[in-house]
């Protein structure tokens, strides 16, 4: 059997069914945002990879924990005809669903999950609550703050630079500048965006 091609409008549709919460959109948004600018970057799929991202945690609010977590959700997106590709990726951005990071799409996806979450933290804390005033030192800064944003992985977002071979500063920048290219729809626009 060939799959077809799940494209971002239908990707959002399966995202929003699944997903009610409004700040879990957004974090789908938000590593979009960042998957993007990397598949332009590396000259690959660009709508492939922001499937993989918007979808990666669209069963997280019927999942919610680890033993179920992606992998539960791997055959609902099966069935609506997503590709095995993108499955495996949405696997593999969970360390403990076994299965190995091996692609540049795997690699991305991991690399930009919690990194894009975090930056979206700093933003909020702004007084603009604008991704425009998040730089790359303040970002480094706050990750040696274990009480900010306590949920993120820190030690995720200095894995995921070092298995995309770039320097952690450079892959933070990277994701400041796709976020900030995409801040209103991302809801990191700031105070102006209501």
């Amino acid at each position: 059997m060939i799959e077809a091609m799940v494209n971002r409008e239908e990707a959002l549709e399966i995202l929003y069914e699944f997903v009610q919460s409004p700040s879990l959109r957004k974090h789908a948004l938000q590593v979009e945002a960042c998957v993007a600018a990397y598949a332009r970057s590396y000259r690959e799929d660009e709508e492939m990879w922001s499937v993989t991202a918007l979808l990666h945690d669209f069963d997280y609010e019927i999942h919610p924990t680890l033993d179920k977590h992606p992998m539960d959700g791997s055959s609902i997106l099966e069935s609506r005809g997503v590709s095995e590709e993108i499955r495996r990726a949405i696997l593999s951005h969970a360390d403990y669903s076994g299965v190995p990071r091996e692609s540049k799409l795997e690699k991305v996806l991991f690399a930009c999950d919690e990194l894009s979450g975090f930056i979206s933290a700093n933003a909020l804390v702004k007084p603009s609550r604008s991704v425009a005033d998040v730089d790359t030192a303040g970002v480094k800064k706050k990750m040696k703050d274990k009480a900010f944003a306590r949920a993120v992985n820190r030690d995720d977002i200095v894995k995921g630079a070092a298995a995309l071979g770039v320097p952690l500063e450079e892959h933070i920048d990277f994701c400041i500048q796709a976020m900030r290219q995409r801040a209103a729809e991302i809801g990191l626009g700031g105070n102006l965006e209501r």
